[in-house]
């Protein structure tokens, strides 16, 4: 990775330097004075005549005029420049001079805008007019795509002129979402190549791993989707066979720069065709499954010939839709034999997480606040065809983002066959659901039978985590959950009611470690959990009861662990209650050696 640079140009700016060459994992700061903790340079066109092409990022201080005649002799194109800003020697304004998009000047100065207080002053067209950076998107999500340069530049002009352009989706990721959220008034969005009508649009930009020869102008982003299964005779010559494969995979409409993965059995492990593979398509990754991991899947051409040697009926297939997430089979299994003796096998599968169609996203609410609530959980709503939430548990606020048209429900007069009917029904039409839960879904979030379900009908879904009310105790009490060298552990727990607890985790045994101990779902059987803890933990530990953390009716009560039933009962705290138990509460004891030490600075006088 090529180092950073920043040219001090005027000393008094020594100061903004420093703090700058910090922000940039302590750059070399290159002056012509001689100024301490810098490098001295006999001039900066000797230094840019030198290392200009050196360096990854050059950040100027001082004026842009002597920045830009610095510069200029060895300026070649914007895909070699290393990115090049200048700030003012008053630290007001930061300028990207050179390879704003490629290069990263861009971001660049806006990550230094923000170190330094500073306004960034971003001329770059698509920047000022707040449109995709059609050249650095693809890396920012992986993505490939071959044309020229020159066609590059074009396809930037249409775009960013706001000429008709027809967005082609093909397939699903991280990626193609950020699109549809931020899609431009002059993109229009398709999902099927044949819905487009060319003569309505002057640019085509595509997320696909197929082959299409659209009539315009034509950007085709190439996702990693794609999944490889490859089978043959032992030891088998692998000449050729990579360009031949990679030849009818082409012929099959799709390229072959999106392939994410190749894989095969154990058995084959040691092949050489399968480093040629690899040497032919280098970002791919490699899969080796045991037959036992491969042997429930149903392929579509089985073979008993296969089976005798492998114990699988099919090599190719059944590690490709491993390899996908059991996605769809694209290119069933295809025989090949270019020289005697030297038969192989391969199928192709697209990653199921990419398919689009129904799917469903599991998310976490968080603790109540609708404000609390991840950006991509709030993204999922937005989205979402169907949100089903988990009733008195869940604020309704959280759905109040949903969009036009989209069903709300709560699931809280639904028994589990309800829920899974009015999902399945959504998702079989094609529809996004989204499941909100209170918290984490992890953390008692009753998501396993549900996700059993979804396995059994081979439903895609997703997770989204959340703040848990754990997290939202310890904001709520101003408390440090761990206490450097006294308690660095936190229990998440439940008492045992209906629900029986394992034996080596009932609370009196938990509670021996006097960690920090947050007890869900237990308000009930309050005068239980008491008793269980005061046989570990002294009856003066502080403990807090926690009502409804962060919704508006939020009540939290602190008291000692001896009158922890007291204090449940008087007040009628239910079951959304957390009790905290622990030294940790409250705790403003003073510091480690360890941070003492490393934080000593800010105690002097």
């Amino acid at each position: 990775m090529k180092q950073s640079a920043i040219v001090l140009v005027t000393g008094t700016s020594l100061p903004l330097a420093r703090s700058v060459s910090h922000e940039l994992d302590e750059a070399e700061i290159f002056s012509a004075t001689d100024a301490e903790g810098c490098t001295h340079i006999d001039s900066y066109q000797l230094l840019m005549r030198q290392r200009f092409h050196e360096f990854g990022q050059i950040v100027f201080i001082g004026a842009l005029g002597i920045c830009v005649r610095s510069i200029a002799p060895y300026v070649r194109d914007k895909y070699t420049d290393p990115a090049v800003v200048c700030i003012d020697s008053m630290g007001r304004f930061v300028i990207p001079v050179l390879s704003g998009h490629i290069g990263g000047a861009n971001d660049l100065a806006r990550r230094l805008a923000h170190a330094t207080g500073a306004t960034a002053v971003i001329t770059t067209q698509s920047d000022a007019m707040e449109l995709w950076p059609l050249d650095t998107i693809g890396q920012r999500f992986g993505w490939t795509y071959t044309i020229p340069r020159k066609e590059m530049n074009r396809i930037i002009s249409l775009f960013v002129g706001c000429r008709p352009t027809a967005l082609l989706l093909d397939i699903r990721d991280n990626g193609t979402e950020w699109l549809e959220r931020s899609v431009p008034h002059h993109v229009r969005i398709f999902y099927n190549y044949s819905d487009i009508d060319f003569k309505d649009f002057e640019l085509l930009i595509a997320v696909t791993p197929r082959i299409y020869e659209a009539p315009l102008p034509s950007l085709f982003y190439r996702p990693r989707v794609l999944n490889i299964g490859i089978g043959c005779r032992r030891m088998c010559d692998s000449t050729g066979i990579p360009e031949y494969i990679d030849s009818c995979i082409r012929k099959f409409g799709y390229d072959p720069a999106s392939l994410r993965s190749i894989s095969t059995i154990e058995l084959k492990r040691d092949e050489p065709m399968l480093r040629s593979l690899q040497q032919h398509w280098p970002e791919t990754e490699l899969n080796i499954w045991s037959a036992g991991e491969l042997c429930d899947i149903q392929v579509p051409n089985p073979s008993d010939k296969a089976f005798q040697v492998t114990g699988l009926y099919g090599v190719a297939e059944s590690t490709a839709i491993k390899s996908s997430g059991y996605g769809p089979v694209v290119m069933e299994k295809q025989k090949g034999c270019l020289s005697k003796g030297n038969d192989f096998t391969y199928a192709v599968t697209v990653d199921n997480s990419a398919v689009r169609g129904g799917r469903i996203e599991i998310v976490g609410a968080g603790p109540g606040d609708p404000d609390l609530i991840s950006v991509r959980g709030r993204h999922m709503l937005e989205e979402a065809d169907l949100i089903l939430y988990a009733g008195s548990l869940v604020p309704r606020e959280l759905t109040f983002c949903a969009k036009a048209g989209a069903v709300v429900r709560s699931s809280a007069d639904m028994d589990l066959e309800q829920q899974f009917a009015l999902m399945k029904d959504f998702y079989d039409r094609g529809l996004f659901v989204v499941r909100l839960h209170t918290g984490d879904p992890c953390i008692y979030g009753a998501i396993q039978e549900q996700m059993a379900f979804f396995d059994r009908y081979g439903m895609r879904y997703h997770i989204t985590p959340g703040i848990s009310s754990f997290q939202a105790a310890a904001a709520a009490l101003r408390s440090q959950f761990t206490i450097p060298e006294k308690v660095q552990s936190i229990i998440l727990t439940r008492g045992e009611g209906r629900t029986p607890m394992p034996e080596k985790e009932q609370l009196h045994k938990l509670a021996q470690s006097n960690s920090t101990m947050c007890i869900f779902l237990s308000a009930a059987i309050v005068e239980k959990v008491q008793e269980e803890l005061l046989q570990a933990y002294p009856p003066e530990t502080p403990v807090a009861a926690c009502y409804k953390l962060t919704w508006k009716d939020e009540r939290i009560y602190r008291g000692e662990l001896r009158n922890l039933a007291r204090m449940v009962r008087e007040n009628n705290l239910t079951l959304t209650t957390l009790l905290v138990v622990g030294e940790a509460i409250d705790n403003r004891h003073g510091l480690s050696r360890l941070y003492a030490h490393e934080f000593k600075h800010l105690f002097r006088k």
